[in-house]
């Protein structure tokens, strides 16, 4: 038993030795002759993400136009094609005689094949603007078809064309559609003009009194009757808010063209903001006497004046900016304010009192018929307060006064004369003459006007500009002036806010120019807005 056991015990320690001589590499499985391979399945390769199909970024034409209220709807006139894709055309009746809605349709521009009246001419007397309403929708585009294209807002009738910061309305030309138009087209069609029943002067009529029922005027260059004038200060010609007006002002008739923006004795009711004009060939806007209300206006490129006031205006503009094209001196781009009547009723009543606050412009050329960035005449009173002038060479002054009366420095309400005109926080960055006087008033006398070194005035300001057009540190170091006292007229009401700095554009968290505007080398607006003036947005 025991030498069983020993012999056991002896086999199995041999067993392990031997076993223990072996390497790893030594041993086999069963059943095998040589290494153990394992061969996992391979997980299957996974599927290439498909390419996914391009989107297009084109228009495509709607089906049709739609159906607007008037008797004479909208006419199909087929479709149109430029770069940004094929629309439907849908011109507007000649005439619209009932109060009318163009809807916001993807793939739709209304066309106005001609001239298209939004009512009819309700006369100086009567009361009330609705009798005919014309309404667009925020994201509308209208284009002028022809040259001689414009849209006349008659008396006693409205317009109702309020865009959105995201949706502004545009109005332009057939070649802006077609992609044609480059920085400098201009005078492709006429433009917007709202005829109103407020007090105008330089009554057509001889014999009229200024200021009264009597007193009208045609609108310059309308071949048939566009008439405007009245005594209802108050009354409203509509609202036209968050809006473009592109590459206006075609010769109408003897020498005459529109400007991108014209009102015509419309009254205080009417509501203007946020709008922007583009390469109008006359001027950027033009207000022919009445009562004005207006924040938000950029002009760009015009090609005559930006700010063009008339025959009796008064009126309050706030947060103005407005840039030259340069070069554009051969096409007679003028002054940037221009402030008259006709120089042979200085003297008519009421006389126009137009009031600037918070406005940034750049003269940028060198025109001998304008030598000026601003230009009062024609017995003007005029207030510019919080502004900044950049007129440096080459243009050869900042300031021209014409005439005795404009300069006159006696107020006297027998002939509504409130002074000589007011400068106030107005800081200009002028050529070699910064003054100019004309007709009776001197260099010296404009000069004195002015009050440089006085009242926060400046005609020797170096900018500091942050992306060309917002205030840096030397504009934010000019003192503000408070305008909220002042006003043009009773029948304007207060309407000034305060502001703690001079200028258009406070800082860079001030935005107000952004989303709605367009772009070109004469002014780059920023991102975010509808893109270059010369294309149509897609929004």
């Amino acid at each position: 038993m025991i030498n069983s056991n020993l012999r056991r015990i002896l086999f199995a320690t041999a067993s392990v030795a031997v076993l223990s001589g072996c390497g790893a590499n030594d041993i086999a499985s069963p059943g095998t002759g040589g290494n153990v391979t394992i061969n996992n399945t391979p997980a299957p390769a996974p599927a290439p993400t498909p390419t996914p199909t391009p989107t297009s970024t084109l228009v495509t034409a709607a089906s049709g136009c739609p159906t607007i209220a008037d008797s004479a709807g909208l006419t199909d006139a087929g479709t149109i094609t430029g770069p940004t894709g094929t629309y439907r055309q849908c011109n507007l009746p000649a005439r619209i005689t009932r109060s009318s809605t163009l809807p916001r349709i993807p793939g739709v521009l209304y066309a106005l094949p001609g001239r298209v009246d939004v009512g009819t001419d309700q006369g100086a007397t009567t009361t009330g603007t609705t009798n005919v309403v014309l309404t667009i929708e925020p994201g509308v585009i209208v284009f002028g078809n022809t040259g001689v294209s414009w849209l006349a807002v008659n008396r006693g009738n409205s317009i109702q064309a309020v865009g959105t910061a995201a949706r502004p309305i545009i109005f332009t030309s057939r070649d802006n559609v077609l992609g044609l138009n480059t920085d400098t087209s201009s005078g492709q069609w006429g433009g917007v003009v709202l005829m109103g029943r407020a007090q105008i002067t330089d009554c057509a009529a001889s014999g009229a009194a200024p200021g009264t029922a009597a007193c009208e005027r045609q609108t310059e260059g309308a071949i048939d009757p566009a008439v405007y004038g009245g005594t209802n200060n108050t009354e409203s010609s509509g609202r036209m808010s968050f809006v473009q007006i592109r590459f206006s002002g075609f010769v109408l008739s003897a020498n005459s063209e529109l400007q991108a923006l014209t009102t015509e004795g419309t009254g205080s009711g009417t509501v203007l903001n946020n709008i922007q004009t583009f390469n109008s060939s006359d001027d950027g806007a033009e207000f022919f006497g009445g009562r004005v209300n207006m924040r938000y206006f950029i002009s760009v490129g015009a090609e005559d004046d930006n700010l063009d006031t008339d025959v009796g205006l008064k009126g309050n503009f706030q947060y103005v900016m407005v840039a030259q094209r340069a070069g554009s001196e051969s096409r007679g781009t003028d002054a940037i304010i221009e402030a008259d009547s006709d120089n042979a009723v200085d003297g008519d009543n009421p006389r126009q009192n137009t009031i600037v606050s918070n406005f940034t412009f750049f003269h940028r050329v060198n025109n001998t018929s304008a030598l000026s960035a601003i230009l009062l005449r024609g017995g003007t009173d005029y207030t510019l307060v919080n502004g900044i002038v950049s007129a440096a060479s080459p243009s050869p002054s900042c300031l021209r006064i014409s005439r005795a009366q404009t300069a006159s420095a006696t107020a006297n309400p027998a002939i509504d004369e409130l002074g000589a005109p007011v400068f106030r926080s107005v800081v200009m960055q002028c050529g070699a003459t910064p003054f100019l006087g004309a007709n009776g008033v001197t260099n010296a006398d404009v000069t004195t006007i002015f009050g440089a070194g006085s009242n926060n005035n400046s005609a020797t300001f170096t900018p500091s500009f942050t992306s060309t057009f917002i205030n840096g540190p030397a504009e934010t170091a000019v003192p503000a002036f408070d305008a909220r006292p002042l006003t043009a007229s009773s029948a304007n009401g207060p309407f000034f806010e305060l502001t703690s700095y001079i200028g258009a554009v406070r800082d860079a968290n001030d935005t107000w120019y952004r989303t709605w505007t367009c772009n070109s080398t004469t002014l780059d607006l920023g991102t975010g807005n509808t893109g270059l003036c010369t294309s149509l947005p897609t929004i």
